[in-house]
């Protein structure tokens, strides 16, 4: 059925489609200026109308990624049309990100293990290691940079009425030093690290054991070898079967946002979100474009197979509920797999792009908002801590909030302007869990052509 309508309706349906869309777009766009009355009813037919056109599209392209991104909208509709059903939707996004991280811990160990032990190659692991955290702190320096020159000539900050803050509740949370810094990095029980998603503790034990095991006899080594490999494709496998119910969970997740926050979000605190998403789209151009470029990325490849992770990431809020597709994603440009499962679970520690650029933009929006004047130096240093503080961050929802607050506590600065963060936090979440997304699966290409072995001929294929 699906071969026959693509070979009647293929060609024209795109088009078709793309008109429609832009028809409906138009005719909420005019109701909404006032230009001319449309009955609600008739708006809501011709969204259900735009819709199963987009639905059926995605049936004819038959592909995971689009059926992500129409989820997307259907879920976006039926938070704006039942926002009390739609909040309870949260329950199915929930399920999908904890099958998720149900991979991560298994995956990084597999992987890493047989990355390191199994090449038994252990210059190389240390030629990447330093590699990977010089590109790591070129990369995420300046993107601290951009957002402090975005805020400060925005200053989204200035003129805000701390009275009209809401009052939620904010997590407590205690100033971090860095011998705490230091020691988040070293894991006490690998079983806690694994409860808590701790990446980057999990990282260092399988690389130390991946260490010890290459320095093994042959005997001793080969069992726990075929072990490991067996449980990164086992792990593999188990993430296929997890995304088939991605559509799902990203379609709860976008419809529980739109119902909890209302679309009138969008309106709320503009000017702070278009700083970050202008702040971000600067720093893709400025700084991933010329990379790629030096590297000679195939650009169109390369966005066609980050897609479907980068919008896993976007609706979820969560770079840990695309790690598995990203990683796949890579293997398949061209990048072994031994690179991705040592540079990849590194970036998620000291390469979150989006994160560092929005903490120095946020940090400096709290003060503005609090009316606390900070001189070049002052910010140079918050700028410099952020280096530090930001390295680690577990990639869950919402835990940039954390160190946001930890800054502000270092600094003195009062946290009541986070209050009006909170409100519009989940969709500034998406911005930059999606540039973290995008900058950890440039980095292991980058981290693969330095080394001499970004297989391109898997580029054909």
């Amino acid at each position: 059925m699906r071969k026959t309508l693509q070979d009647r309706f293929g060609k024209r349906f795109v088009p078709f489609t793309l008109g429609m869309l832009l028809i409906v777009s138009m005719l909420h766009i005019c109701s909404w200026q006032g230009w001319f009355v449309l009955a609600p009813e008739l708006l809501l037919v011709s969204r259900y109308a735009m819709l199963t056109l987009i639905c059926l599209y995605a049936f004819l392209k038959d592909s995971l990624t689009t059926w992500i991104l129409v989820s997307m909208l259907i879920g976006a509709e039926i938070g704006h049309d039942f926002p009390d059903f739609a909040v309870n939707l949260k329950l199915l996004s929930k399920v999908f990100l904890r099958m998720i991280k149900t991979i991560i811990a298994p995956l990084l160990f597999g992987t890493l293990v047989v990355g390191i032990a199994g090449h038994s190659n252990l210059k190389q692991v240390g030629r990447m290691g330093w590699k990977s955290i010089v590109y790591f702190e070129i990369v995420t320096t300046i993107a601290l940079f951009i957002g402090l020159l975005a805020i400060n000539i925005s200053k989204a900050g200035e003129g805000i009425d701390l009275s009209a803050s809401t009052h939620e509740q904010l997590p407590e949370v205690a100033k971090q030093t860095t011998e705490d810094v230091i020691l988040h990095i070293f894991p006490e029980n690998i079983a806690k690290s694994v409860a808590e998603g701790q990446i980057l503790q999990i990282v260092l034990f399988s690389i130390l054991f991946g260490i010890g095991l290459a320095q093994l006899s042959e005997k001793h080594k080969r069992p726990m070898l075929e072990f490991a490999e067996s449980l990164s494709e086992v792990m593999f496998n188990f993430t296929k079967i997890i995304m088939k119910f991605a559509p799902i969970g990203v379609g709860a997740a976008i419809a529980y946002t739109v119902g909890h926050m209302g679309l009138g979000i969008l309106v709320n605190l503009f000017k702070l979100l278009a700083t970050l998403y202008v702040a971000l789209i600067f720093f893709i151009m400025v700084v991933f474009l010329p990379i790629a470029l030096i590297i000679k990325l195939d650009i169109k490849r390369f966005i066609g197979l980050i897609a479907e992770p980068v919008s896993i990431a976007f609706a979820t809020t969560s770079s840990e509920a695309a790690l598995p597709k990203a990683m796949s994603a890579m293997e398949k440009y061209g990048v072994p797999r031994k690179i991705v499962s040592f540079v990849m679970p590194m970036g998620y520690s000291f390469n979150l792009d989006g994160t560092t650029l929005y903490l120095s933009l946020a940090t400096i929006f709290v003060a503005q908002a609090a009316k606390v004047e900070l001189s070049f130096v002052h910010q140079l240093t918050i700028v410099l801590t952020l280096m530090l503080t930001s390295k680690g961050v577990a990639g869950v929802p919402r835990a940039s909030l954390v160190i946001l607050l930890g800054t502000a506590t270092s600094f003195g600065l009062p946290v009541e302007p986070i209050f009006i963060i909170l409100g519009i936090d989940e969709l500034m979440d998406m911005a930059r869990t999606s540039v973290n997304v995008i900058g950890n699966c440039l980095a292991t290409t980058v981290i693969a052509k330095w080394e001499g072995e970004l297989q391109t001929q898997k580029l054909e294929a």
